[in-house]
């Protein structure tokens, strides 16, 4: 069972590392100018989109593969990448299926709150996805070999100023104020 889940951890990785490669690329194709919408949102959504599952199954079978009290970590890994999942991929999916069509339809303007835009509902939805992506390999690859005592001492940085709209400040302690 293990030599079967080291493979399916492997491939997983494999795959979901290809998907980022992918995607990095696409970045770097629009960023340049080669790429132009509607190709290139497509294309990132749809690159974005193939990272989810086998990044879930990675950690899954990471946990899976895992010993002793190290096990706690990649299991908070799996509910954090789980989450992860689902965020992204009603994001992804709603861009793709819905947003980028109606768009190209000129008939856009009765969803435009389901577009991605900074600050929208689906950007934050982006954003709290990657931040639970990142907290899934934190905790499940980098936390458990970490030679800490007390582990709740690690917090997560500040992502005030990305998740708040530029009408606003958002100071610790302080609330949000109108800039």
């Amino acid at each position: 069972m293990t030599r079967t889940l080291n493979q399916v951890g492997y491939w997983s990785g494999l795959s979901a590392c290809g998907a980022t490669v992918a995607y990095v690329l696409v970045q770097i194709l629009q960023v340049a100018g080669v790429l132009h919408a509607p190709l290139d949102a497509i294309l990132i959504y749809a690159t974005s989109l193939c990272i989810v599952v086998p990044f879930v199954l990675e950690m899954l079978a990471l946990h899976y593969v895992t010993s002793g009290d190290k096990r706690f970590w990649t299991h908070a890994a799996v509910i954090f990448a789980s989450i992860y999942a689902v965020f992204v991929t009603a994001n992804y999916v709603i861009q793709l299926a819905t947003v980028i069509p109606a768009t190209l339809n000129h008939t856009a303007e009765p969803i435009r709150v389901l577009e991605q835009t900074p600050h929208s509902m689906y950007w934050d939805y982006d954003a709290i996805g990657y931040r639970l992506f990142l907290s899934a390999v934190f905790r499940g690859i980098a936390l458990p070999w970490l030679p800490l005592g007390n582990h709740s001492a690690i917090v997560h940085a500040d992502a005030g100023d990305f998740f708040a709209p530029k009408a606003v400040s958002v100071q610790p302690g302080t609330g949000v104020k109108p800039r």
